[in-house]
């Protein structure tokens, strides 16, 4: 069976591209400098995206209720790839329009000032760049401006070696061209996981800004796919239920009951540098967790997760998202940069009132051997010296959450909801 896969296209503001790329001045290195690196090594400080990442972690679970409010299905979005896009902007951005889209991300500018921020988002995706044997994961951002525009050298620098983000010059009048260039470039980008990810724009589109997260990795202790039950219930509400193939497996777990939040935490690891969060909400009970969630939760829940040895039946599962972000983000606090006030002029002179879509893709596929999953029901942490014959079931077969996180950066790579496994 191929690998599972995860992969996602992360927030755009509409565009077009002939695929040259724009000339850069000086060091053409991506991510943290050599000597910069050399010297953090040597003094060992406190990683800089410590400075970023907890911030990252409350804008999703912000964003979630948001979007939890007006979607009844299934939700999946990549925090970290609107949070480094729309921090990216904000380096084309002038005074105000900079300001509201930094602090509507839930940066405190007088405690963390704007240069901490972009190094903290940097340091984030040079390390998640990182190569590793056990885990593909694959951050990129690109642009793409109308060959009419002269781009500020000043911003394209600082994308650059910030933010890794490559520019391309784009002919927006051959829009047909154009779209295909660029579903073109983001298929290659991410090994043929995304396909069409820009549908049609309009002919006064000037700008597109792309950001894609890839991510393939197994489970440390995989499902033995013989053991796949073909035909569950799964329960997507009291009325509704569906006969989906449901994994299992008995192996060891960090798992925990809460009881004041009413539902079960369960930890599962990758091979790799990372580990799924799942949170399965008694019946009746998803509102109450997604409405009482917060990041001192999680802490907690780190803290309290212990080893038990689990009857475990998770659903195969494949699920997407796709959200135009305009119409939800004003709602959290960046109300301005979508209206006729906001200045993009750092980009270039003659851009600073072009944002109308910022769209933001992303889907994933869970399987036996590895990738995403869900949350777990009711069962109390059981020791270890439970025999594995008599492990209590725990069947996810009903709506659940799921957190995917990056291990030495603790940052939260996806955030979503399963409320059907076969909705696509």
């Amino acid at each position: 069976m191929v690998p599972a896969w995860l992969w996602l296209l992360g927030a755009g503001i509409l565009v077009s591209v002939h695929c040259q790329p724009f000339p850069a001045h000086g060091d053409k290195s991506l991510g943290v400098p050599k000597t910069q690196a050399s010297s953090a090594q040597l003094s060992a400080p406190a990683p800089a995206y410590h400075k970023v990442t907890p911030t990252i972690t409350n804008f999703a679970l912000r964003l979630y209720r948001q979007l939890a409010e007006g979607t009844p299905g299934n939700i999946l979005f990549s925090p970290v790839s609107i949070s480094a896009t729309l921090a990216l902007l904000s380096l084309g951005a002038q005074a105000n329009t900079s300001t509201q889209i930094l602090e509507g991300l839930g940066f405190n500018l007088t405690e963390t000032p704007r240069a901490d921020i972009h190094q903290g988002f940097q340091s984030l995706i040079h390390t998640l760049d990182l190569p590793s044997p056990k885990l593909e994961l694959k951050v990129g951002s690109s642009l793409f401006l109308d060959k009419q525009l002269k781009p500020r050298q000043h911003f394209l620098d600082n994308i650059r070696e910030l933010y890794g983000a490559f520019a391309f010059s784009a002919n927006f009048s051959d829009s047909a061209t154009t779209r295909r260039q660029i579903n073109d470039y983001v298929r290659k980008q991410t090994y043929g996981r995304v396909v069409d990810c820009l549908q049609d724009f309009t002919e006064d589109t000037l700008m597109v800004l792309l950001n894609y997260v890839f991510f393939k990795a197994k489970w440390k202790h995989p499902f033995n796919h013989y053991q796949t039950q073909k035909q569950e219930s799964f329960f997507v509400d009291q009325r509704t239920s569906l006969r989906i193939p449901m994994m299992h497996q008995k192996e060891m777990h960090r798992f925990f009951y809460d009881q004041e939040m009413a539902c079960t935490v369960l930890q599962i690891e990758y091979s790799g540098n990372a580990r799924a969060l799942l949170i399965l909400p008694d019946p009746g009970k998803m509102e109450q967790v997604e409405a009482t969630l917060q990041p001192e939760t999680l802490r907690k829940w780190g803290q309290l997760l212990l080893p038990s040895l689990l009857d475990l039946h998770l659903p195969r599962f494949s699920i997407s998202g796709t959200y135009n972000l305009e119409e939800i983000l004003p709602h959290i606090g960046l109300t301005d940069i979508f209206n006729l006030e906001a200045d993009f002029s750092g980009i270039t002179e003659q851009l600073n009132k072009t944002i109308s879509r910022v769209s933001h893709k992303v889907a994933v596929d869970m399987s036996e051997r590895g990738t995403e999953a869900g949350a777990a029901s009711g069962l109390l942490s059981q020791p270890q010296s439970l025999n594995m014959t008599s492990a209590p079931p725990t069947h996810f077969n009903r709506p659940f959450l799921v957190l995917l996180w990056e291990v030495t950066t603790q940052s939260l790579l996806f955030l979503g909801k399963v409320v059907n496994p076969v909705a696509g």
